[in-house]
Protein backbone atom coordinates (compact mmCIF):
# COMPACT_ATOMS: atom_id res chain seq x y z
CA UNK A 1 0.00 0.00 0.00
CA UNK A 2 1.16 3.37 -0.87
CA UNK A 3 2.23 6.21 1.93
CA UNK A 4 -0.38 8.21 1.11
CA UNK A 5 -3.09 5.47 2.12
CA UNK A 6 -1.61 4.57 5.26
CA UNK A 7 -2.01 8.28 6.26
CA UNK A 8 -5.41 8.33 4.91
CA UNK A 9 -6.01 5.28 6.99
CA UNK A 10 -4.57 6.49 10.28
CA UNK A 11 -6.38 10.24 9.57
CA UNK A 12 -9.42 7.86 9.21
CA UNK A 13 -8.75 5.78 12.41
CA UNK A 14 -7.86 9.05 14.26
CA UNK A 15 -11.62 11.05 13.96
CA UNK A 16 -13.44 7.71 14.45
CA UNK A 17 -11.49 7.43 17.81
CA UNK A 18 -11.94 11.18 18.78
CA UNK A 19 -15.30 10.55 17.75
CA UNK A 20 -16.13 7.16 20.14
CA UNK A 21 -14.44 9.12 22.59
CA UNK A 22 -16.76 11.87 22.46
CA UNK A 23 -19.68 9.24 22.19
CA UNK A 24 -18.72 7.68 25.57
CA UNK A 25 -17.98 11.28 26.46
CA UNK A 26 -21.58 12.33 26.35
CA UNK A 27 -22.91 9.12 27.77
CA UNK A 28 -20.74 9.26 30.78
CA UNK A 29 -21.66 13.01 31.29
CA UNK A 30 -25.67 11.72 31.41
CA UNK A 31 -25.12 9.14 33.71
CA UNK A 32 -23.40 11.03 35.77
CA UNK A 33 -26.11 14.07 36.33
CA UNK A 34 -28.43 11.15 36.90
CA UNK A 35 -31.00 12.74 34.43
CA UNK A 36 -31.55 13.01 31.00
CA UNK A 37 -30.83 16.21 29.45
CA UNK A 38 -33.26 17.55 27.44
CA UNK A 39 -31.51 18.28 23.80
CA UNK A 40 -34.48 20.45 22.81
CA UNK A 41 -34.16 23.09 25.66
CA UNK A 42 -30.27 22.74 24.56
CA UNK A 43 -30.71 23.63 20.85
CA UNK A 44 -33.01 26.47 21.58
CA UNK A 45 -30.33 28.06 23.57
CA UNK A 46 -27.53 27.72 20.53
CA UNK A 47 -28.53 31.14 18.72
CA UNK A 48 -27.68 32.82 22.59
CA UNK A 49 -24.18 31.38 22.83
CA UNK A 50 -23.65 32.02 18.95
CA UNK A 51 -24.17 35.43 20.28
CA UNK A 52 -22.74 35.52 23.23
CA UNK A 53 -19.09 34.23 21.15
CA UNK A 54 -19.52 36.83 18.43
CA UNK A 55 -19.37 39.45 21.16
CA UNK A 56 -16.35 37.95 23.31
CA UNK A 57 -14.60 37.88 20.02
CA UNK A 58 -15.18 41.71 19.14
CA UNK A 59 -14.74 42.53 22.85
CA UNK A 60 -10.94 43.97 23.26
CA UNK A 61 -10.97 43.73 26.89
CA UNK A 62 -11.00 39.45 26.45
CA UNK A 63 -7.66 38.45 26.40
CA UNK A 64 -6.46 37.81 22.65
CA UNK A 65 -5.57 34.19 23.19
CA UNK A 66 -9.61 33.80 24.41
CA UNK A 67 -11.06 35.36 21.27
CA UNK A 68 -8.62 33.18 19.39
CA UNK A 69 -10.19 30.44 20.62
CA UNK A 70 -13.62 31.34 20.45
CA UNK A 71 -12.87 32.85 16.68
CA UNK A 72 -12.10 29.13 15.97
CA UNK A 73 -15.50 27.45 18.03
CA UNK A 74 -17.76 29.77 15.68
CA UNK A 75 -15.59 28.61 12.16
CA UNK A 76 -16.17 24.70 14.08
CA UNK A 77 -19.87 25.78 14.22
CA UNK A 78 -20.74 27.14 10.96
CA UNK A 79 -18.59 23.92 9.10
CA UNK A 80 -21.35 21.53 7.80
CA UNK A 81 -18.92 18.50 9.02
CA UNK A 82 -18.96 17.38 12.43
CA UNK A 83 -17.76 13.95 14.25
CA UNK A 84 -21.07 12.75 14.75
CA UNK A 85 -23.21 13.85 12.18
CA UNK A 86 -26.51 15.97 12.54
CA UNK A 87 -28.61 13.53 11.39
CA UNK A 88 -28.10 10.77 14.28
CA UNK A 89 -31.06 11.64 16.66
CA UNK A 90 -30.18 12.89 20.22
CA UNK A 91 -26.39 12.50 20.01
CA UNK A 92 -26.09 14.26 16.85
CA UNK A 93 -25.42 17.60 17.87
CA UNK A 94 -23.32 16.41 20.92
CA UNK A 95 -20.26 16.85 19.28
CA UNK A 96 -21.54 20.88 19.12
CA UNK A 97 -22.30 20.95 22.66
CA UNK A 98 -19.04 18.92 23.50
CA UNK A 99 -16.41 21.54 21.75
CA UNK A 100 -18.36 24.75 23.09
CA UNK A 101 -19.14 23.68 26.07
CA UNK A 102 -14.83 23.44 26.47
CA UNK A 103 -14.45 26.33 24.78
CA UNK A 104 -17.05 28.52 27.31
CA UNK A 105 -15.26 26.72 30.59
CA UNK A 106 -12.27 28.48 28.50
CA UNK A 107 -13.50 31.39 27.87
CA UNK A 108 -15.02 31.82 31.63
CA UNK A 109 -11.72 31.16 33.03
CA UNK A 110 -9.54 33.24 31.17
CA UNK A 111 -11.97 36.09 30.09
CA UNK A 112 -13.80 36.22 33.20
CA UNK A 113 -17.43 35.54 34.23
CA UNK A 114 -18.27 39.15 34.74
CA UNK A 115 -17.67 38.89 30.92
CA UNK A 116 -19.93 36.10 29.86
CA UNK A 117 -22.16 38.02 31.88
CA UNK A 118 -22.29 41.23 30.46
CA UNK A 119 -22.41 39.21 26.69
CA UNK A 120 -25.13 37.44 27.02
CA UNK A 121 -27.74 38.32 24.77
CA UNK A 122 -30.38 35.70 26.13
CA UNK A 123 -32.36 35.19 29.57
CA UNK A 124 -30.95 34.54 32.72
CA UNK A 125 -32.67 31.11 33.02
CA UNK A 126 -30.69 30.76 29.74
CA UNK A 127 -27.46 31.84 31.13
CA UNK A 128 -28.18 29.35 34.20
CA UNK A 129 -28.91 26.49 31.80
CA UNK A 130 -25.62 27.32 29.78
CA UNK A 131 -23.51 27.69 33.37
CA UNK A 132 -24.89 24.28 34.29
CA UNK A 133 -23.91 22.74 31.02
CA UNK A 134 -20.34 23.79 30.93
CA UNK A 135 -20.50 22.68 34.75
CA UNK A 136 -19.61 26.36 36.17
CA UNK A 137 -21.52 28.14 38.97
CA UNK A 138 -21.87 32.01 39.35
CA UNK A 139 -19.38 33.68 41.40
CA UNK A 140 -22.00 34.26 43.94
CA UNK A 141 -23.58 30.39 44.54
CA UNK A 142 -21.61 28.73 47.40
CA UNK A 143 -20.95 24.73 46.63
CA UNK A 144 -23.79 22.58 46.55
CA UNK A 145 -26.45 25.19 46.55
CA UNK A 146 -29.01 25.75 43.31
CA UNK A 147 -28.11 27.98 40.97
CA UNK A 148 -29.49 31.08 41.09
CA UNK A 149 -30.94 33.60 37.94
CA UNK A 150 -27.72 35.36 37.41
CA UNK A 151 -29.27 39.25 36.73
CA UNK A 152 -32.46 38.96 38.95
CA UNK A 153 -34.25 41.66 37.51
CA UNK A 154 -33.57 41.58 34.09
Amino acid sequence: MPDWAWVLVGVVAGLVALWLALVALLWAQQRRSGSAMDWRAIARLAPDVVRLVKRLVGDPTVPRATRWWLGGLLVYLVLPIDLIPGFLPVIGYADDAIVTAVALRYAIKHAGYDAIERHWPGTPEGLTAVLALVRVRPPSSPPGSPQPSPRPGR
